[in-house]
């Protein structure tokens, strides 16, 4: 009777730290895309002289960190999903420095620049602590496996 009391409780611990780990998710996501509509939509008033440079590479860096984000939780395995997170944290990087890169050389007022900004803040902070959590999590297994 108390194990299946134990086992209950379990499974409702697992159920709701999956909702909040999906809510998670989602709003990561959310942010994600944010960022993005921000960063196209700011470089459309950079000078035409860009448009093959820092505005392609800016666009694309960014892209890249959603894209590679949702790919990585397509995955089922969590070594190739945790390979796809960290693609996306280096293509978010890039994005970052782009956006500082940007504000250098004038092409943001400091409104934008503050607002994107804030925005990198957020999910660089998100989408670490997703990377750090599957590490734990790989790395929990690995040490059950052990046992």
């Amino acid at each position: 009777m108390a194990q299946q009391i134990v086992e209950q409780n379990n499974k409702r611990t697992l159920k709701h730290e999956s909702i909040k780990t999906n809510d998670f998710k989602k709003e990561l996501q959310k942010k994600m895309d944010e960022y993005v509509c921000f960063v196209y939509k700011v470089t459309q008033e950079f000078p035409k002289e860009e448009l093959y440079s820092s505005v392609s590479q800016w666009r694309r860096a960014t892209l890249s960190t959603i894209l590679n984000y949702v790919e990585g939780y397509a995955r089922r395995k969590s070594l190739v999903q945790l390979n796809f997170l960290e693609i996306a944290y280096g293509s978010f990087k890039e994005s970052k420095y782009l956006l500082f890169f940007a504000n250098k050389q004038g092409y943001l007022t400091d409104e934008k620049y503050e607002a994107g900004t804030k925005l990198t803040e957020e999910i660089g902070a998100m989408l670490w602590t997703e990377i750090s959590s599957l590490e734990k999590s790989l790395k929990s297994k690995r040490e059950n496996a052990k046992i």
